[in-house]
């Protein structure tokens, strides 16, 4: 038994030594998909810790939080707060978001992105010690209370140098600031100064944007916050929702991305099948021999799974270190972000994690040893005297197509279903279901095509015998072709997916970018408080020559929930809303009282905010002057709109209501029509001109014409989706380079067939065309059933997947030419492949080979 067990052993082992190009397939298919799951793993593990890190170096450990939903806050709580019996320490702190400008960069006025926390020194120390300004040795002992002197943490101190000044800006004016020295916060660039400093510098007097707060021993923060009855517009959350609330925005993004890079698992599954199956096929007489020896059925199962569990392991292991070393590459140059947003201004280290590999290892080991199971039981099933006989054990008819249908007909179902904990689970498994219902019934695809297709070529050899082989053997071909199905369905699906997604945008902007001119000052809406025009500035700009009109419009970032991202208020002319606006449904007449408000379509999926209801939280957020009153009419939801720019929902009012509700009049972004009077850019000059002369800082505006900013914008989309162009063709290599392996298998087993046909008269090109006619007949229906299929899986990921995971939804495009050039190229590389898959076949040992039975 146990040199019977040694045989074995190195049976297996011969076999996957002696075809290393046709197993390095399946062993690179699963590499690459261990790989880029495991890195997205650890890219976001790693930023997503950085980021924690951070949030707790800034926040401190208070025990509470007091924050304003909107913008900031009377300081008057702080009183009360801080002379609260149940207080034992209170911190005010008040953020700004804005841009620096270091001296060396004046002339050319580059921006770049400070956060800026104004604190009392006195009480920051206990709450948030990295937050503790410690003067620099040249600097005054109270430079901690000094106004205009600014401390700057290690990023910031990288980011600007040794400068010892820096210009913050503040609307359209450039303020000095002095560095006096450095606080020990990580994270992004940061500046600290007192609290008092900041809020002369900014014009914020008398305002917070949030407390800290430590309890007694005792207190109960549920009881607290009831006690002390907060006014409107404050909300009350644990420290850890910052980041908690970033983890959970992030999740969506991170499982699309991680289930993308677990798709190279799903075709190294299949290729493992395609490897094995006919690796058993080919030692189909060997197999007999060890049976008539006394090797039992579930013995040969083993085998041919060990087999499987190698190739797995293999690739799982060269997956772990080539994704090890793709994350780290990638924090390098990238940062954590992947092109998510999620964790701007964090640059985070590889913080390596053993669990997460063993995990996707096994993945690995399994996907490899499901691929090859059904080759083991074909193994188990073989008759050994009729295989040694060269009978074999027959070919099914591929009769087996109800099943497929079924599992098709599931995933189309489970299509239907709702996200779950704001995944589409039901919606990967229906795309999983449908590439393998529909993989599953290739042999039946294969016989309903070429049954109707044979009589056609009755009359031509060649093509004759290509499609007869085809027909006959149809498990062996729908074998070979099962990795070009999967590899070309899921590239199908990403070409439609990124088509429809891209001309969405591209009638999105049509709409959203109707002036001639935009000019804004705030490079993000974090900074739209301190970024800012003014309404003199607005007036002066609509009377230069050449501007006909100016439209302005001001976003405000709004907290409606603590748990749920800020939401984007934006006041802008909506005299058409069906033309300002790229509108998804009906737009709804107004009810007379009624203030009317349209949302973006992740509005109503996060916070119910439904056509043709009153959205309250709105009310009960936004800081109004009628509000204050007691005469702010409700919110009505009068339509819904399309809005690619924010993912986490943006609410639209006219202009006039909300300077009337709130008092406020500053704007962040321009458009100006033109009356093509004169060129646009003396406009341009002009319009620097007159910020120039109002405040100095006419180099800070961002100006662009509509079709600069079209191309911009495509230009980001271009190359944000340039990876899935990659994974697409890396995805149909792999899955021609298990075609190749298939045909060469097949062609080195049939050295007799070929030999007998020469002996027939065939020429060694005949033979060659009649190999080529077949991998043009079996790629064909690849090509044919992965169009398909790929049709299927785009429409749930345009109708499903993209809206449960991103909240937005978008006009299904078909690129015909597109995906035509692509299936050909997938049928022209099959044929070409096993053409020379077959020279080696067809040569003199096919000739020679015929006398082995004589």
């Amino acid at each position: 038994m146990r040199r019977m067990r040694a045989l074995l052993s190195s049976f297996s082992w011969r076999e996957l030594q002696h075809h290393p190009w046709r197993n390095a397939a399946a062993v690179a298919a699963v590499m690459l998909g261990v790989a880029l799951a495991f890195s997205v793993q650890l890219i976001n593990a790693s930023a997503l810790s950085e980021f924690s890190q951070a949030v707790r170096a800034v926040n401190g450990q208070p025990d509470l939080e007091l924050r304003a939903v909107q913008g900031s806050f009377d300081e008057k709580l702080y009183q009360r707060v801080a002379a609260d019996p149940q207080v034992a320490l209170a911190s005010p702190v008040l953020e700004i978001s804005t841009y620096a400008v270091a001296p060396a960069g004046a002339g050319k006025a580059e921006r770049l992105p400070l956060r800026l926390l104004g604190v009392d020194v006195l009480a920051v120390g206990a709450m948030a010690p990295a937050l503790l300004p410690v003067p620099a040795s040249n600097a005054d002992r109270f430079a901690l209370f000094a106004p205009g002197t600014v401390f700057l943490n290690p990023a910031a101190r990288q980011l600007f140098g040794g400068d010892a000044a820096l210009r913050l800006q503040s609307g359209l004016e450039l303020r000095g600031v002095t560095v006096a020295g450095s606080v020990g916060a990580t994270g992004g660039p940061l500046a600290v100064m007192d609290i008092a400093a900041a809020q002369d510098l900014f014009g914020k007097g008398g305002q917070l944007s949030r407390i800290d707060v430590r309890f007694k021993p005792g207190t109960e923060a549920r009881h607290f916050i009831s006690s002390l009855q907060l006014p409107p517009g404050i909300t009350a959350t644990a420290p850890a929702d910052a980041a908690e609330r970033v983890s959970n925005l992030s999740r969506a993004y991170r499982v699309n991305l991680t289930v993308l890079a677990l798709v190279a698992l799903f075709t190294g599954a299949f290729l493992v099948f395609s490897v094995l199956s006919l690796s058993v096929a080919k030692r189909a007489q060997q197999f007999a021999l060890l049976g008539v020896l006394g090797l039992t059925g579930r013995e040969r199962l083993r085998l041919v799974l060990a087999e499987s569990v190698l190739l797995g392991l293999a690739g799982s292991l060269l997956g772990i270190a080539l994704g090890t070393a793709l994350a780290a590459l990638a924090l390098r140059l990238l940062g954590g972000d992947l092109g998510g947003g999620y964790f701007s201004g964090v640059a985070p280290s590889l913080q390596w994690d053993g669990a997460a590999a063993l995990t996707y290892g096994a993945l690995g080991v399994l996907a490899a040893a499901v691929g090859g199971w059904w080759p083991a039981r074909a193994a188990q099933k073989l008759p050994p005297a009729q295989t040694l006989k060269g009978l074999g054990a027959g070919t099914r008819a591929g009769k087996g197509h109800w099943l497929s249908m079924t599992l098709m007909a599931a995933g189309a179902l489970l299509a239907l279903l709702p996200p779950l904990f704001g995944i589409p689970l039901a919606a990967y498994v229906s795309v999983g279901l449908l590439l393998v219902g529909g993989i599953t019934a290739l042999p039946w695809l294969i016989a309903l095509l070429y049954d109707r297709f044979s009589p056609l070529v009755a009359q031509r050899l060649l093509p004759l015998l290509a499609v007869e082989r085809a027909r006959r053997v149809r498990e062996s071909a729908a074998v070979a072709v099962s990795g070009v199905v999967a590899s070309l369905s899921l590239a199908v699906a990403l070409t439609v997916m990124v088509a429809s997604f891209r001309e969405s945008v591209t009638r999105w902007l049509d709409v959203v970018l109707p002036a001639d001119l935009y000019v804004r000052t705030a490079l993000g809406s974090a900074a739209s408080d301190t970024a800012y025009f003014s309404p003199e500035f607005v007036e002066a700009l609509g009377r230069l020559p050449g501007i006909a009109r100016v439209g302005t419009a001001r976003t405000v970032q709004l907290m409606l929930e603590p748990a749920k991202p800020a939401v984007t208020l934006v006041a802008r002319p909506l005299d058409d809303p069906a033309t300002a606006l790229q509108l998804v449904g009906p737009l709804l007449p107004v009810p007379p009282g009624h203030i009317a408000i349209y949302v973006s379509e992740p509005m109503v999926d996060l916070y119910g905010a439904r056509p043709g209801t009153v959205f309250r939280p709105l009310s009960q957020s936004l800081q109004l002057q009628a509000a204050a009153s007691g005469t702010a009419a409700p919110f009505y939801v009068a339509g819904v709109w399309r809005d690619y720019a924010r993912q986490f929902g943006a609410i639209a009012i006219a202009r006039p209501d909300f300077e009337r509700l709130s008092g406020d009049h500053r704007a962040n972004d321009l458009a100006l029509w033109l009356d093509g009077s004169i060129a646009d850019a003396q406009v341009q000059q002009s319009v620097r001109a007159l910020a120039e002369k109002q405040s100095g800082a006419g180099s800070l505006l961002e100006l662009a014409s509509v079709s600069e900013l079209r191309a911009t914008s495509l230009k980001i989309f271009d190359r944000s989706f340039a990876v899935t162009y990659w994974l697409q063709a890396v995805a149909i290599a792999i899955g021609l380079f298990g075609v190749a392996a298939s045909f060469s298998a097949q062609v080195l087993a049939r050295r007799k067939e070929f030999g007998l046909l020469a002996h027939l008269g065939l020429t060694r090109r005949q033979i060659l065309a009649v190999v080529a006619g077949e991998g043009a007949a079996w790629t064909l229906i690849g090509a044919l059933a992965g169009l398909a299929l790929g049709l299927a899986v785009s429409t749930v990921l345009v109708y499903v997947v993209n809206p449960q995971s991103f909240h937005w939804t978008m006009d299904l495009q078909l690129p015909w030419l597109r995906l035509g050039l692509l299936c050909a190229a997938v049928v022209g590389a099959g044929t070409l492949t096993a053409w020379l898959a077959g020279r080696a076949a067809a040569g003199r040992d096919a000739v020679l080979a015929v006398k082995e039975d004589w």
